[in-house]
């Protein structure tokens, strides 16, 4: 990696640990420089990596500003930042909306598409969160939930589906820990899994639709309910 990039990377990462909050500027070029025993001119260049992330922007005469995560235009620095956020519910929530958008449309696809052999790895997934579920598993139980969404993706018969989700993994992993340790979510998920399960095998493009979008409407309802307006 080029020392460039190296100072970028530290540089984002002071930016997410909350040392440079949004709106404030970050230190002169010479004092960065000074900080990181590096030349300015290395400095410059990692600044121009971050800029070309709209991570932060030049302010002409007044110098170098962090913009908001919601501003920034690159993936990887976004999902860092959301899974050091504080408002971990939050982040939680607006990641079931984005599943909604692509997971409702490849359980569409994966009715007509899905293999009797994607079948069966889906009915294995749901048995193992059942017995997940009955010892209290969490971790294995989130194991399960997320290889379950992972045949109904790669059922959808493109291949790009499943890549969507990809970076997103630590994510995924930490908003299923979320909520997969209620045991009523637990038990609430079981339940729309199977009709997910049921709607594939009947290879209407209609119901299998229904069926996911069922179940992240109550992914989201469970979230708010248990999580994020639980009472302390």
């Amino acid at each position: 990696m080029p020392l460039s990039d190296e100072i970028a990377e530290r540089l984002l990462s002071s930016i997410i640990d909350g040392q440079y909050p949004p709106g404030t500027a970050l230190p002169a070029e010479g004092v960065l420089a000074d900080e990181h025993a590096v030349s300015r001119l290395t400095v410059r260049e990692a600044v121009k990596v971050l800029r070309s992330q709209n991570v932060v922007r030049i302010q002409r005469g007044r110098g170098t500003y962090v913009n908001a995560p919601d501003q920034w235009t690159a993936l990887e620095p976004m999902i860092r930042a959301a899974a050091g956020a504080p408002a971990a519910g939050a982040v939680a929530e607006k990641l079931i909306e984005a599943r909604q958008l692509i997971e409702v449309g490849a359980a569409r696809l994966a009715a007509t598409r899905r293999t009797d052999g994607d079948l069966a790895e889906l009915a294995e997934t749901l048995d193992e969160m059942r017995a997940a579920a009955e010892a209290g598993d969490t971790e294995q139980f989130v194991q399960a939930d997320i290889a379950f969404h992972e045949v109904v993706m790669r059922s959808s018969g493109n291949a790009f589906v499943p890549l969507l989700f990809e970076p997103f993994g630590r994510l995924l992993v930490e908003g299923r820990r979320q909520t997969s340790a209620v045991p009523q979510i637990r038990t609430n998920a079981i339940g729309h899994h199977e009709a997910v399960l049921e709607a594939l095998r009947s290879g209407d493009p209609e119901r299998a639709r229904i069926a996911m979008d069922d179940h992240m409407t109550q992914t989201a309802d469970d979230l708010r309910t248990h999580v994020i307006d639980k009472p302390a």
